[in-house]
């Protein structure tokens, strides 16, 4: 039975390459080939789930791949089933199958039509690796998967200037839950001292073996647990990204944003739940959480003006009811909760368009005030404030802002006085100079030596805080992020004897990708003069072949798992002690920035209106 799991991950993988070699212009073998192969999918699921009941559902588990294996310390793929994944599967093949029949004319003469297809198969084969997943290596693959599909979709009329603006947004978020999710692996890595699969997870006695002398790192562990889960879900702080992601096509919010993707956090917490059970504080943490995020939520649904920002909060609600029924262990009503939400929030978006029409004429003749509501039984001045408060959307946006993305700004806007020759007269002498101490190191004095990882560390976090924040510069932002990796690496090495195979394997995928990437913006250069980064160029309209280049050589930069550096990555957090808490803010830090620099890079040389256009273009959503 373990064997046809691979079923699940290779009818997308199949379906997808296939949708590339199929011409733009031939939307019926398009749609055919994703409607072929969500269709098979969901009959080997239903197929799969009848016969694994009829068995008496067992939980299936099946170490696959070993990736890469040093001592102490193994990468692998694992897939597991039980309840958990069968819920998701069905919920979600099922869902898959009717959005793509609807995409099929929703969709007809739409430019990005073959692009809307790739796109949704690519997110499908992510959320099957997702819910399959046996441990968090596997699901942070899927897990990447579907951030990187979620912002090619919001930013799927890329013509425009807001949503590819609300396309990095996006990502922004997805990427502080990414780094949750690898400070969760780093720090469990030590608690267990092996790669922890989410069947030993289970394991009451294993885990509260190592609990026990160790309740912190348990709690720490869950905090990035369900930080990761809270961005991925929409939770509080992060609720207001949400809405934004409706700027893509109706099918993909649906399938996104009202149903599948947004249910992950859920599906994180359910997941890891055997391990945080025991632990009460977070338990409460969680419910907090949730309760919180649903009284916010209603409110600001019910004075959206637009039917699919009312949706969008309406759903960030329910999920922070499921998340209240997780944590109180109630696993079979939250995942009945998930698929009634998903099914009624796909119906919801689907229709919406329709909605509007006919709400506007029902307004006109049919309109009649609701008589009564809990509000009216709050004092003038609390119901004026929650309105008000609400109309703001609680000022979530300007809180993420002001707390995290203003900050950052204000560092890097400090290295304004680095240049191109300025940073490379820097770099090279001073990482030489690096190696000849790594060379060295067992000469210098131990005092000095448990400061070098940090100093390196915070040395790279400088080179991406200026690339984060630089206007002017597009290649020299490139090379910055590229800078940044090779202090990382030369930071770890300094802190646990890094080898040499282990820091080729990080720094491989960087290489090859940023000499792709950088000389992909030297190409464009000379073809198109200025390409700075203070505003959006879409030069994607006229070169296409160089965007696409340029966005695999951007997913190589950041650790995507098309190199090895994504090992690299999770590797290097393996070398990283429990009590370097410092270094380990640092270089998390890094990564965060690093990504999101990245497709900032990205958005603002390929994407948006083109700088060349003759036509106006509207700044602002309505």
């Amino acid at each position: 039975m373990t064997a046809f799991l691979h079923i699940f991950i290779v009818l997308p993988i199949v379906g997808f390459i296939l949708s590339l070699f199929v011409p733009a212009r031939k939307e019926d073998i398009i749609s055919k080939t994703a409607f072929g192969t969500v269709g098979l999918h969901l009959l080997c699921t239903v197929g799969f789930i009848g016969f694994w009941i009829l068995q008496g559902h067992p939980t299936l588990n099946i170490k696959d791949i070993v990736l890469f294996k040093s001592t102490g310390y193994e990468f692998f793929i694992d897939f597991c089933f039980d309840a958990i994944a069968a819920t998701y599967l069905f919920v979600g093949s099922f869902l898959t199958f009717l959005v793509t029949i609807y995409s099929r004319a929703y969709l007809h003469r739409e430019n990005g039509y073959k692009r809307f297809f790739n796109t949704i198969l690519f997110f499908y084969l992510g959320y099957n690796i997702a819910i399959l997943s046996g441990n968090l290596e596997t699901l942070f693959i899927g897990w990447e998967i579907l951030g990187i599909s979620s912002f090619l979709l919001i930013a799927f009329y890329r013509d425009r200037y807001l949503p590819v603006k609300n396309a990095v947004k996006v990502f922004s978020v997805y990427r502080i839950g990414d780094v949750g999710l690898i400070l969760a692996m780093w720090m469990s890595h030590h608690l267990f001292h092996e790669n922890i699969t989410f069947l030993k997870l289970s394991n009451y006695e294993l885990v509260h073996e190592h609990l026990q002398s160790h309740s912190w790192i348990g709690i720490f562990i869950s905090v990035m647990i369900l930080m990761s889960a809270a961005a991925k879900s929409a939770q509080l702080p992060f609720s207001s990204w949400l809405p934004r992601a409706m700027e893509g096509p109706t099918p993909s919010s649906a399938i996104f944003y009202g149903s599948l993707s947004v249910h992950l956090g859920v599906f994180l917490l359910l997941r890891t739940y055997p391990f945080w059970e025991h632990q009460l504080s977070v338990r409460i943490l969680i419910a907090l959480l949730g309760l919180s995020t649903t009284f916010i939520a209603t409110g600001i649904a019910r004075v959206q003006s637009s039917v699919k920002s009312q949706i969008a909060y309406a759903s960030i609600a329910q999920i922070g009811l499921i998340f209240i029924e997780v944590a109180s262990g109630f696993e079979g009503l939250a995942m009945l909760h998930f698929a009634g939400n998903a099914f009624l929030r796909t119906y919801q978006l689907l229709v919406s368009p329709s909605v509007v029409s006919y709400l506007i004429r029902e307004q006109f003749y049919n309109f009649s005030p609701r008589e009564s509501s809990i509000e009216r039984f709050f004092p003038k001045k609390l119901q004026y404030t929650l309105y008000m408060l609400s109309i703001k959307e609680w000022n979530l946006d300007s809180l993420m802002y002001q707390s995290l993305w203003n900050p950052l700004k204000w560092a890097g806007n400090k290295l304004n006085f680095l240049t191109v020759n300025r940073t490379l007269f820097f770099f090279i002498p001073a990482y030489i100079l690096g190696l000849i101490c790594l060379y060295f190191e067992n000469s210098i004095p131990q005092n000095v030596h448990a400061y070098l990882p940090i100093f390196f560390s915070l040395l790279g976090l400088i080179m991406v805080l200026k690339s984060f924040t630089e206007r002017h510069n597009t290649p020299m932002s490139w090379l910055l992020v590229i800078m940044n990796h090779f202090w990382i690496a030369l930071s770890i090495s300094f802190n646990e004897h890094f080898k040499f195979n282990q820091t080729l394997l990080y720094l491989s995928g960087i290489i090859v990708a940023g000499i792709v990437g950088y000389f992909g913006l030297l190409r464009l250069k000379s073809l198109e003069g200025n390409i700075n980064l203070d505003q959006f160029h879409g030069h994607s309209f006229k070169h296409p072949k160089l965007a696409l280049i340029f966005l695999l050589a951007c997913l190589g930069v950041s650790g995507f798992p098309i190199t090895p550096t994504f090992i690299g990555e999770d590797l290097i957090f393996s070398h990283i002690h429990e009590n370097q808490v410092a270094l380990a803010f640092f270089t998390s830090l890094s990564f965060i920035i690093d990504g999101i620099a990245i497709i900032r890079i990205y958005a603002r040389v390929f994407l948006g209106p083109h700088v060349k256009s003759i036509y106006e273009t509207a700044y602002r959503s309505s």
